[in-house]
């Protein structure tokens, strides 16, 4: 066999997302669609001409770079969190973030493209990115092609989704009228990230009294599983957590 020459991808942009760590990060894009992001444009790409008939299409594929666990390598095995996080299965059969070239691919809503002195930005939303995630290439999502709708999904559809109630301490409650001056959509936010129950897998349907905090935007939230289908959000500051995720 002919052997290949090694390719180089060059990064185009860059996200700016609420997510500011790992833990939390919805595992599909589309399931949080309070979760608002930019794709900041670089470099070469950084040209309107490249963007020109793109706000004609409601969603977007991003291509991108799993930049926060890259320098850990890849499996050929993992456990997928739908499994429970206890079978191992083929890397290739996940979209796990250890693979053998680290890219990604997400659809999110394109809400508008906007230049700012020759700067060019796109505002997106529903996205599963960490914050500061090289995008090496954007695509138009074309429903008539993307769309199948005879599939099978796997081990992806063992498991229905449970209802999870957020609900908000007082203390929560003041800090949430404060911080939503600045973010409109936080409650929101914080709800249908919750509702995901972000815990790792091996906690997952099980009862659990750890307190948990995670990082949006420039917050910290702490949290607990009063029961398996309740969640009290307990704290919401700007200042460092008092308890570290998972």
């Amino acid at each position: 066999m002919k052997s290949q020459k090694a390719l180089t991808i060059n990064p185009i942009g860059y996200i700016e997302s609420p997510y500011k760590e790992k833990f939390a990060i919805p595992r599909q894009p589309g399931l949080v669609t309070a979760a608002k992001g930019k794709v900041i444009l670089t470099g070469k790409a950084n040209n309107a001409e490249l963007v020109k008939g793109l706000a004609q299409f409601s969603h977007i594929w991003l291509l991108f770079v799993f930049h926060g666990t890259q320098e850990k390598g890849w499996k050929n095995f993992v456990r997928p969190p739908r499994l429970g996080g206890n079978k191992k299965i083929g890397v290739l059969a996940t979209r796990s973030t250890f693979r053998p070239n680290p890219i990604g691919m997400s659809v999110v809503k394109l809400e508008s493209i906007e230049l700012i002195t020759q700067q060019v930005i796109l505002h997106i939303s529903g996205l599963d990115l960490l914050d500061q995630t090289p995008i090496i290439d954007i695509k138009p999502y074309v429903a008539y092609s993307d769309a199948l709708s005879d599939t099978k999904a796997g081990f992806a559809n063992s498991q229905p989704e449970a209802k999870i109630n957020v609900s908000f301490t007082s203390q929560a409650q003041l800090a949430l009228t404060k911080f939503c001056k600045q973010i409109p959509e936080l409650a929101l936010l914080i709800e249908q990230v919750l509702m995901q129950d972000p815990r790792p897998a091996y906690r997952q349907g099980k009862a659990d009294n750890k307190i948990y905090g995670m990082r949006l935007y420039h917050l910290n939230i702490q949290w607990q599983m009063q029961t398996l289908n309740n969640v009290l959000v307990s704290v919401i500051t700007s200042e460092p957590p008092l308890v570290q995720s998972e």
